[in-house]
């Protein structure tokens, strides 16, 4: 079978996978070009195929422009939204964390909530963290998934 473009670097099942923000914001607005792609993605963490994890710093920063723009409405819809959806693990960031990302930024020169990010599915054992930043691509602990590498 010949992978097609929608299929291309999703995850096997049962593989623990990481999620960032982005990956959360082009499923929400269905983006033109990775919209579908993360579809698909979210569709397989529904189903339980893939247990995932996120950081909650991904709540913050997809709250960050809705409440800028005064979009109290807005915001709730996300926050219902993303702390509802079933099979994807929120991790607060606790010392650990803490810990580990800071080692990661270190290490790779990471913006401080990539490295949370990073540090928070390593710490739970995922073995695949997908986002959209071309510095992930430093990092040796986790294979980096990078959607523009994909589609």
């Amino acid at each position: 079978m010949v992978e097609g473009v929608a299929d291309r670097g999703l995850p096997d099942d049962r593989q623990g996978i990481g999620l960032d923000t982005n990956l959360f914001i082009y499923f929400l607005e269905d983006h033109p070009r990775y919209g579908a792609w993360c579809a698909s993605l979210f569709d397989r963490i529904e189903r339980g195929r893939n247990p995932a994890v996120t950081s909650t710093v991904t709540l913050l920063e997809l709250l960050v422009q809705p409440y800028r723009d005064r979009k109290e409405e807005l915001a709730q819809k996300i926050f219902a939204l993303t702390s509802t959806y079933p099979k994807i693990q929120w991790v607060p960031v606790t010392l650990d964390v803490a810990d580990r990302a800071a080692e990661l930024r270190a290490r790779y020169r990471l913006s401080t909530p990539d490295a949370i990010q990073l540090a928070t599915a390593i710490s739970l054992k995922a073995t695949r963290f997908y986002g959209n930043d071309k510095a992930l691509r430093r990092v040796k602990e986790i294979e980096c998934v990078i959607l523009d590498d994909l589609l």
